[in-house]
């Protein structure tokens, strides 16, 4: 099983699919970093050798960030949006849709569960 970026990565997809387990790599991004190593695209991940693994590893590290730092970043700006109070910060902080989507109705995902008012019944 190949380890890159702290991630095992699944060993029958092909390498362009199991880059996208890391989080901060997507379709396009995979697709790019799998021709910039010069890989085939219908290779499996247990067809690697351990030298295009070391590329793989090398160039993921230098110029993308991924996994922890990018995880860290991210907290870190919600954490700036919250500290300066702004909209978006108090939106974060009560648990409520950030980018202006409505809450009559469709909010569960952000809101929980609904919670029953007392005395609604009729």
């Amino acid at each position: 099983m190949a380890r890159i970026a702290g991630v095992n990565i699944p060993t029958q997809k092909p390498v362009h699919i199991a880059l996208t387990y890391i989080h901060g790599i997507g379709h396009t991004k995979a697709g790019e970093i799998v021709a910039k190593v010069g890989i085939p695209t219908e290779r499996r991940v247990n067809e690697l050798t351990d030298d295009d693994v070391v590329r793989l590893r090398e160039l993921i590290s230098e110029d993308h960030q991924v996994e922890g730092d990018l995880r860290r970043e991210v907290a870190m700006n919600i954490k700036r949006l919250m500290d300066l109070g702004c909209n978006r910060g108090l939106r974060h902080r009560k648990g409520l849709p950030v980018r202006g989507q409505r809450t009559r109705c469709n909010a569960r995902t952000r809101k929980g569960p609904a919670k029953a008012i007392a005395g609604k019944k009729k």
